[in-house]
Order: C-alpha cells, then structure tokens, then sequence
C-alpha cells in the first residue's frame, strides 16, 4: 500500500480519468523555435516530464494569435501550420502513459508586442501602455480562442486549458485594477467577467460537450488596488457554473511576483495552498492546487484536508522528474528539492533566456540552456 493513498488514488475530470492526482503544472521553458513551432528539445523536455508518473502533463501556454506571445519562444496555435509539431508533442506526452492538456492564452498587456492590447490603456511596472480593445477586437479575439482550442483538439491533446492566470488577458478582464471600461466589458463584476464567460462559452461551443477544458485561475493578484480573494470567489462560482471540468489556482501577477514580501512568501512549501483552499470552498468542481509543493507528505495532508483535489507540481518537477515515481515507491527522501533561494528557472525566463535547472547535472544544463 502507497505511503501516501490519497495522492495516488484516481481522480475524474469530465469523462478523463488521471491515474493518480499529481499534474505537470504549466512551465513556461522558452524551448520552442523563434517561429512559434514545437522544437526538438521541448519534445525532449516533455517525454521526460511524462515519464514521470504524473497522471497529466499540462503544456505551457500557446497564443491564440501573434499579438498575444509573452515571448519569441512561445508556442503558437493561430495557424493549421503549426499543427504538425503540436500533433508530435501531444503524441509524445501519451507515448509515455500521461494524458496531454494543451494551454492556450493571449498574454494582453504583457504580450512581447510593440502594441500590446488589453482591456484599457492602463501601463505596466515596465512602463509599457497597451492599446485598449475595440469591441470588434474583443469579438474576434473570442473566435481565435474557439480556434486555437479546436486545434489543440486536432492535434491529439486530451484537455484544453484556458489561461487565466499570471495576470494575462483573460484574468485583466477580471482585475478592477487592469479593466477601467466603461461599456458592457468593464464596470460591475458581471461585466468585467463577461469575456471570460463569453470565451469559455465559445471554446466549449466549439469542443463539442464532452471534451474537457479546465481553467487556470487567478485567485488574488496580491495587489491593493487589483482582484482580491473576496471577489474572485464568487467569479469562481460564476466560471465553474459553465462546465469547466478544473480550476487550477494560483495568485500573483508579473507586477506583485517581485515585491519583496512575495518573495518571501514563495519560499515557503504550499504557499498558494491557502487561495486554493478558500475557492475549493466556494465551487464543487475539481481543484489543483501549486506552489513549491516540495514533500510527497505536504501533498498527500493538502489533499486528506480538503484543501485542494489535485497538486500541480511546475518547478519542483523540473527539478527532479522522477518525483512521482520516487514517492510512489516510497523513496520520497530521495527527491531532488527545488532549492527556495534560487529561482534560476525564473531569471533565465524573465531575461529571455531557455529555462535551465541549478539542480540538474552539467550535461543536461549544457544541453538544455542552449534552447
């Protein structure tokens, strides 16, 4: 019998059924070509993270259209070109016994764009002021989601997951702080929450009912003047009503993850753990759970508590892809630990750099850092 029988016991989302209730939570690698497409070594990179035992791979996040790229290296899934690739990766992520989720996103305000879009001109920390959507923009911006998920269907994956999370388009709808519109997009709740829902609404169109789409949520942007727990909550009543099959919560944006008290915050193990427990509360959907989740024990205790469904492990894997494996057999003192003072995966990202491991061997780093 498992050490640890919550964590590894069956989990149902929609009609899938995951093996065990750990997922390879979306990492953004910086692996892909320059063009958008999926490159060697980001297959490489996924056969070894669905090797691991987790029951689902969740791939890092695909635009939905060329304005909406948080960086050169992002994944793109506007064009039937880019299916090929995307079709390697999905089959590469089964080959090896896991199920294959696809995110897609337009990263808005923060796009690598000379005119980033979002829901108003309002500038970023990097002194960058994006261009407010038009409503015909917003419009076709619905349809390129619905399109990017019908392609993410067409290439193999078994899930959809829709980003809603690290303050990108779809969660600056929801932010009083980022969304200052005056029409039916902006104002109220009901109104700042009307693109997620319409987008959702579009995608599952699209998907037909049965395929699964899950939603990564953005529960606080720990900000004073953004979206706070109180009212996401009730925006997590509101998008679990629309047969989303998961949220996966998480908070913070690109504008509070380096305040020097997150910084602190996020060195400690299950530190979003608290934000996933306050929406599990308010939602009967299935919900995932992050945050530097370093212990096979810390996992299986979140779960027997009834703070979160599913554990999302992102860089804590990167750091030892046989984490599943290791506390599955009950070799948890063997996991290589994702070191709290360091953050070299997150440095390299935000410099542009492809994501490398401090913890990994020199050959690998090597091999990998070349992108």
């Amino acid at each position: 019998m498992s050490a640890y029988p919550r964590l590894f016991s069956p989990c149902s989302l929609g009609p899938l059924t995951l093996k065990n209730r750990i997922t390879m939570a979306p990492l953004f690698l910086g692996y892909g070509k320059p063009t958008g497409e999926v490159s060697p070594l980001l297959l490489d990179h996924y056969r070894e993270m669905a090797a691991s035992g987790a029951a689902l791979n969740e791939v890092e996040n695909a635009a939905i259209d060329p304005g909406g790229l948080g960086s050169p290296f992002t994944l793109r899934l506007d064009q039937d070109r880019f299916l090929p690739g995307l079709k390697d990766l999905a089959s590469t992520i089964k080959g090896q016994g896991a199920l294959a989720a696809l995110q897609i996103n337009h990263a808005g305000r923060f796009a690598w764009s000379s005119e980033p879009l979002a829901p108003s001109a309002v500038a970023t920390t990097g002194k960058v002021t994006p261009r407010a959507l038009t409503t015909e923009e917003i419009r076709e911006l619905i349809r390129k989601f619905a399109a990017a998920a019908l392609r993410a269907q067409a290439a193999g994956f078994d899930l959809v997951e829709l980003h809603g999370g690290t303050g990108y388009l779809l969660s600056q709808f929801l932010s009083p702080r980022t969304n200052r519109r005056e029409d039916a997009y902006g104002g109220s709740l009901e109104n700042r929450l009307r693109f997620p829902l319409e987008v959702i609404r579009a995608v599952r169109e699209a998907l037909g009912p049965e395929f699964p789409v899950g939603y990564r949520f953005l529960a606080d942007e720990w900000l004073p003047d953004g979206l706070q727990l109180a009212e996401a909550r009730e925006v997590a009543r509101r998008l679990a009503e629309t047969g989303l099959v998961y949220l996966s919560v998480m908070g913070g944006t690109y504008e509070s993850f380096f305040l020097p008290e997150r910084k602190e915050q996020e060195r400690h193990q299950g530190y979003m753990s608290d934000l996933a427990a306050a929406v599990k509360s308010a939602v009967s959907l299935p919900v995932i759970t992050a945050g530097r989740i370093q212990e096979p024990g810390f996992a299986e205790a979140l779960l027997v508590a009834g703070k979160a469904d599913l554990i999302g492990l992102a860089r804590v894997l990167l750091a030892d892809p046989l984490w599943p494996i290791k506390a599955g057999e009950g070799r948890a003192a063997e996991i290589v630990s994702c070191e709290p003072v360091c953050s070299l995966c997150f440095q390299r990202v935000m410099k542009g750099q492809p994501v490398i491991c401090s913890q990994w061997p020199k050959e690998k780093r090597e091999r990998f850092g070349e992108g």
